[in-house]
């Protein structure tokens, strides 16, 4: 493949030792992500935590439970961080993790950080990272609201700006 021709998901992207990816069921930490991030060449490190928010659509939310499929998740964000590199080439460190399992509302389901010298690139890379992720990583979630029904749905099909 030429360097210009667009990453297919059977690539395997060369892994940055300095990035962080990760599927987890453990509590994610902001304080921890924004450390994986953080580096001496960085003039600003960007982050963005995804919420269990009360509601979706005006029904009310008492918990979201998240599946995925972990190796090809992964590999996603891996080549998630490849672009990022390709489209802003000072990047320091690319920093995404999402958490799996049954979250209540306030819990922190998806942390991604982008270390940069510059605040526009990181603010810029922070924000395809989790555009991209959403339509192309293999996690789902179930939404369990108040009156006791639930349903599965791919966070592909969520909208770019809900979170």
């Amino acid at each position: 493949m030429n360097s210009s021709a667009a990453l297919s998901i059977d690539a395997v992207p060369q892994r940055n030792v300095k990035d962080n990816l990760a599927i987890t069921i453990a509590p994610l930490s902001v304080e921890e992500i924004y450390t994986l991030a953080d580096d001496a060449a960085n003039g600003a490190v960007v982050v963005m935590s995804g919420t269990v928010r009360n509601q979706t659509e005006g029904q009310a939310v008492v918990a979201l439970e998240y599946q995925a499929y972990e190796p090809m998740a992964v590999r996603v964000f891996q080549q998630i961080a490849t672009e990022i590199r390709r489209q802003w080439p000072d990047v320091n460190r690319v920093v995404i993790h999402h958490r799996i399992g049954r979250l209540q509302v306030g819990e922190i389901s998806v942390l991604v950080a982008v270390g940069c010298p510059h605040r526009g690139e990181a603010f810029a890379a922070c924000q395809y990272a989790i555009d991209t992720l959403k339509h192309n990583a293999p996690i789902w979630k179930k939404e369990h609201w108040a009156d006791g029904s639930s349903s599965w749905v791919s966070i592909g099909a969520c909208e770019v700006n809900e979170f």
